[in-house]
């Protein structure tokens, strides 16, 4: 996994909307909670889109933009998408460039590493947690994330 305070790789990636999206273009506005996750449909994937999708409110409160990654195709991820309400997007990166790039692949290569970035506009990372089956950390992590932009003075009510 990448460190606290290295440059995140730029990256572009096809979306759930049948686009690309880029990291620069994830940053645009303002610093991005970048989530890679195993799979669309599994109960732990689910249970944390679905936890965020919960506090996506609060993130966007303070400015944060939020995006997930893992390998499925496009289709998966807008079905993933519609089926549970999820507020933000979904990228598909079925070669693992990014995967890669950001240092969670899976073991010998198989699957992906439950990884959340904290990432400034400047495309350094400022924080960032792996709990493969403690599902509850990335929560924790995002949450924790608001709290501080909020503490700053970050809260943009609207």
């Amino acid at each position: 996994m990448l460190e606290v305070g290295s440059r995140a790789p730029e990256f572009v990636l096809p979306d759930d909307a049948g686009g690309e999206t880029s990291l620069s273009d994830l940053l645009k506005d303002g610093p991005l909670i970048l989530y890679f996750y195993p799979a669309d449909f599994t109960p732990g994937c689910t249970k944390e889109a679905c936890s965020i999708r919960d506090i996506h409110n609060d993130i966007q409160s303070v400015g944060l933009q939020v995006a997930g990654i893992s390998p499925q195709d496009e289709d998966s991820h807008r079905r993933f998408r519609e089926q549970h309400d999820l507020p933000f997007v979904l990228l598909s990166d079925p070669e693992k460039v990014a995967i890669k790039m950001y240092d969670v692949d899976g073991p010998f290569g198989v699957g992906v590493r439950r990884a959340t970035f904290l990432i400034n506009p400047d495309r350094v990372i400022q924080d960032a947690v792996m709990a493969d089956v403690r599902i509850g950390r990335h929560q924790e992590f995002i949450e924790k994330a608001v709290v501080l932009r909020e503490t700053a003075g970050k809260r943009q009510d609207s």
